[in-house]
């Protein structure tokens, strides 16, 4: 199995970048509109990505405060979209704060204190057709959650 890796690095709070992927009233105010249910007792968080796509459902797995969010994939799609390579995967957002590696790109300056969060897309199937687009659409994602954490306001002075 393969898997999705991205490292952002947000100068923002850690309980604003958290506040935006913990529920989908978060997630709405940056990404997509996003429902949240509950279905046999667990919380499922869904958007749908547009027509022929069909509702993307996410089975909260787990949620430690400010640390970490994981979902599990549980909606099928259409073999033409590229939402049909994510059942049964699993997406993970890990939190923490670190110092800033330095000026680089708009970064504080070294030692400053950010965001970082670790995402992973586990479970893929390394031959899918949509592995790099996808790929390339979840960075396009995270960047807008950056953008939208940091209008926020920076973590320091």
């Amino acid at each position: 199995m393969t898997s999705i890796h991205h490292q952002v690095w947000i100068d923002a709070p850690l309980a604003t970048v958290y506040a935006g992927l913990a529920t989908a009233e978060g997630l709405s105010q940056w990404w997509i509109a996003h429902q949240q249910s509950v279905i046999d007792g667990d919380t499922v968080i869904g958007h749908n990505p547009g027509a022929g796509h069909g509702v993307v459902a996410l089975k909260v797995l787990e949620i430690i405060p400010e640390r970490c969010i994981r979902w599990e994939v549980i909606s099928r799609h259409p073999p033409q979209s590229p939402a049909s390579a994510w059942t049964g995967t699993e997406i993970r957002f890990a939190l923490s704060r670190r110092a800033s590696p330095g000026a680089w790109r708009g970064l504080p300056h070294e030692g400053e204190p950010m965001t970082v969060l670790e995402f992973h897309h586990l479970g893929w199937n390394g031959d899918s057709e949509y592995l790099g687009f996808c790929s390339q659409a979840w960075a396009e994602t995270l960047v807008m959650l950056r953008r939208w954490a940091e209008a926020r306001g920076p973590t320091h002075p």
